[in-house]
Parts: structure tokens; sequence; C-alpha cells
């Protein structure tokens, strides 16, 4: 591709400078990737402008043209027979996705695109779609929180959704790979962002939506209207799978052009839930899909998970798998990496989770109070740092409520005081049956050491990430690598 198609898909409000001949040798919004014949694209974020790189980007990087939201960050007189090209737009977030979609070939037409969305249940909802695909034949990559997954390579993720000259690049890989769906977890972070704009979703899946992400959406109906962009760039043959029990699912598809499959409990739903059955060998649904009942077994534990079962299933009802052959996969799903990840000795048991919003954390405790007997709970959470404040005093009171003994810590405390992180949770604590141990992993070991023989220890927060940021200091921290050790000295 040389530099005029590409830019010839941009909206455009002026270009500087001749445009050459010259093949595009990649799309880049970060100035130390640029390489010589690229596209640079300047994207003021939140922690750094890259219009600040521009003349950076024009001495050093020899690009083939520079496009930028802010024309006044480089003068237009030395593009001129410079060979490289000014490029002004309105919106360079926008011409980042159109010029990435355009550079790979627009990846996401050539692929099944099935987009989940909401603030629980992306991943586990997005294994279990994969796991019910590739059992219907269906090569398939996944995006997510977790890792990324691009035939037999499994990437390490560092953002649920990736900017979207890396998103494109990845579908791009996927085709290339021979898959022939992709499964990916959608933010509202990148949907507001637009690192989603432009891609083609042959399926958009709403899970819920809860207080999250506070530090970013404003009010919770801004939270809402960034989900709220996905259903709203489907197109006639799409299909959105909605949970019709979240109070949020009529916002999210009024004026949606595409079929929409509403799931839940109610009897006016296309798919009904009902009978639901929790334990720590898995959990059960019955549904009821055009007059036919069928039971759901999965050994995904918690009762949150009925509900990722079944957007999975009405995901793949929408992609024209046979219900049998549905069930039949979600039963074959292996556990998801810290979601109700259960590690146990003889004496007792740790549920390791990634719950790190209020109704996620009073999800997971409300699932494991059902189904705990007359053994006593031990929740291990912190609260991340730089991060939504609102939430820390909420969580206390949610792990109080539920818990026999509530053990305040680190999460991922980042450039705050671990400290003032804590007292801000334990505002809320509403027991006088609690700890305060800011490293986490004493208090892990506390948990699991000091808790009663048949007790029930919930570490929440964290899931399966691999490390903790300290003072800016990235080390390696897994918490089910810590309980399975002190599980071992009992």
């Amino acid at each position: 591709m040389i530099v005029s198609e590409l830019l010839s898909q941009l909206s455009i409000i002026q270009a500087t400078g001749d445009i050459t001949p010259k093949t595009v040798t990649g799309v880049f919004s970060d100035s130390r990737q640029v390489i010589p014949g690229s596209v640079f694209i300047a994207i003021k974020g939140y922690s750094t402008d890259g219009h600040n790189y521009l003349m950076n980007v024009f001495n050093d990087k020899n690009p083939s043209a520079i496009i930028v939201e802010n024309p006044a960050g480089i003068p237009d007189e030395i593009f001129r027979r410079s060979g490289i090209t000014k490029v002004h737009v309105a919106d360079s977030r926008k011409a980042l996705a159109q010029a990435s979609i355009a550079y790979y070939g627009d990846p996401s037409s050539k692929l099944l695109m099935i987009g989940v969305t909401g603030t629980k249940g992306k991943t586990t909802s997005t294994y279990l779609i994969k796991q019910i695909l590739e059992s219907a034949g269906y090569k398939t990559g996944l995006i997510g929180t977790n890792v990324n997954i691009i035939g037999d390579r499994v990437i390490p993720s560092t953002h649920t959704t990736p900017e979207s000259n890396e998103l494109n690049k990845m579908l791009s890989e996927m085709v290339n790979a021979g898959c022939k769906a992709c499964v990916m977890e959608v933010s509202s972070h990148s949907l507001f962002l637009k690192r989603t704009f432009g891609l083609k979703f042959d399926v958009a899946v709403f899970t819920n939506l809860s207080s999250e992400h506070r530090d970013f959406h404003e009010t919770m109906d801004d939270y809402a209207a960034a989900k709220k962009i996905l259903f709203d760039s489907l197109g006639e043959k799409a299909t959105a799978v909605i949970n019709a029990d979240d109070q949020y699912s009529d916002f999210v598809i009024k004026d949606c052009k595409a079929k929409i499959v509403r799931f839940g409990t109610g009897e006016n739903n296309d798919i009904i839930m009902s009978n639901p059955s929790i334990d720590f060998a898995g959990t059960s649904v019955n549904l009821k899909y055009k007059g036919k009942e069928l039971e759901v077994n999965t050994s995904l534990k918690g009762a949150f998970n009925t509900y990722n079962t079944t957007c999975a299933f009405g995901a793949c009802l929408a992609l024209g798998i046979e219900p049998e052959n549905i069930v039949g996969s979600i039963k074959k799903t292996e556990q998801v990496p810290g979601r109700f990840e259960v590690v146990s000795n003889k004496e007792k048991r740790v549920v390791i989770d990634y719950a790190h919003s209020p109704a996620a954390l009073e999800q997971l405790l409300e699932s494991v109070k059902k189904i705990s007997g007359t053994s006593q709970i031990y929740t291990v959470f912190g609260c991340g740092g730089n991060r939504d404040k609102i939430k820390r005093p909420v969580m206390g009171e949610i792990a109080s409520r539920f818990s026999d003994h509530t053990i305040v810590t680190s999460d991922n405390p980042r450039d705050e005081e671990p400290l003032a992180i804590i007292d801000e949770i334990v505002e809320g604590i509403k027991s006088d049956s609690f700890s305060i141990i800011s490293d986490r992993e004493e208090a892990i070991a506390y948990a699991i050491l000091h808790s009663p023989a048949d007790a029930i220890v919930v570490i929440a927060g964290k899931g399966s990430e691999d490390y903790q940021i300290i003072k800016g200091v990235k080390s390696r921290f897994l918490d089910k690598e810590k309980a399975e050790y002190y599980l071992s000295q009992i």
C-alpha cells in the first residue's frame, strides 16, 4: 500500500507536502516505534501527547506521513519538498483506526467477529465462546484481559482491548494463521477512545453494567453510553445478545439496527433461564429456547456463571451452531484462570477471583456464601491505586458483610501510599472482625494459616494477574502461587 492509498481512507482537513509514491511500512501512534516509511499518528493521551514528539519523528525517523489533530505543533513550511506529508485531521484516534484498517487490509471483515462488553463476565464469556466455536470447527483467536491468542501463539495482554493499530495487526495475524473467527473483550475505554472504530462485528454481547471505572467515566450514564457505542455500530445483519435482567439492557440497544436476542429470567425473553444450581463442583442452569428446554452444566463455579454460559449460548446460536452442540461444548470448558479458581488441600479451600469492583466482589462473596455451609469465610482484598476511589469504602462494607473475617491488604497501589488506600477501605467496614496487613503475601499467609481448618479463603482483586505495582516498581506476584505455597505449609 502506498501513502496516497492509505490517506484516501481518512477524513482529511488538509494535506501539506508532496505525497510521493512511497510504500507504507507501518502505522504507529508511539513515536518510539516509528520506522522509515511508516505513518505516525499523534494522539493526545492522558499521560502524554504524541504532538510533543513531532519534530523528533520528523528529524530522526524518516516517516512517509505525520498525521496530527493539532496542526500548530509543526510548521507546514518544513514539509515542502521533504518527501514527508503532514496531514491534519479532526480526530486523530479515528484516523489511527481508519489507517490501521486500511494498512492491514480490513481484517475484521475476513473473520466472524464476536465482541463481549459489560462490567463483569467478559473474560469467562469469551473463553466459553472460543471453546464452543472451536468444537464446531472454527479456528478462533481471542483478545482479552488475561491473554491474546493467535493460532497456536499465546501473547501476554497489557490492555483488555489494545490500541486500534495493535488490534488490527492482531486480527490480520489471525487471518494469516487460518483463524475463521475472533472473540474479544470490548472495554468501555476502548469504545470511548475509538480503538474498535470501524471493526465489523457479527455478534455483540452485553453481559451487565455496574459501577466501575468511575475515575474515567464521571457518571453511570457516561459509562453506559460508552458501552452503547458497540451496539450503535452494528449493521442490520449482525446480532446483539443482551442480558435483559440488567437495568441498562434497553438503553444499550436503543436504536440498534441489529437483530436483538434477549436472555434472562423473564418469560418474555428469547432465552429463558431457570433453576440455577451452584456448588464447588460447578454450575448448572436450565435454558428454554423456541420451546426446547436444555440443561446446561459447567465445571465453572459461581452463580454468575449461569449468566456467562447463557450469553455464550446466545452468541453461538446467533452464529448458527446447534443448541445441543453448544451445551456439549460448555460442559467441556476448562477453568478460566483467576475467575472463581479454586485451589485446596484436605483442610481448606482458597477461591481466587479477579473481582475488583463493588458489584463483582458482592457477586463473588454471595456465591461463596451460598455454598459455604457452616464454613467460615476469610476474605483478602485491596483496591488499586490511581484508580476509582469511590469504590473503596463500598468494597470494605461488602467484604465485611459477607465474611467472617476480612483482611485488608494491597492490590496494585501504584503511586499511592498503600496504607492510605487501606484507610479508605476500612472506612466502610461495619464489623470488628478485620485485620490490616498491607503486605499482600503476608495477608494471604495469615488468612490461610490462621483461619479455621474448614474455612474458605477468598483472595479477590487480581485473579490471574502475575504482577504487583508498588511505587512504580513492577514485580512478579501471582495470588495462586502464594495460595498453593501456604496451603502446602498446613
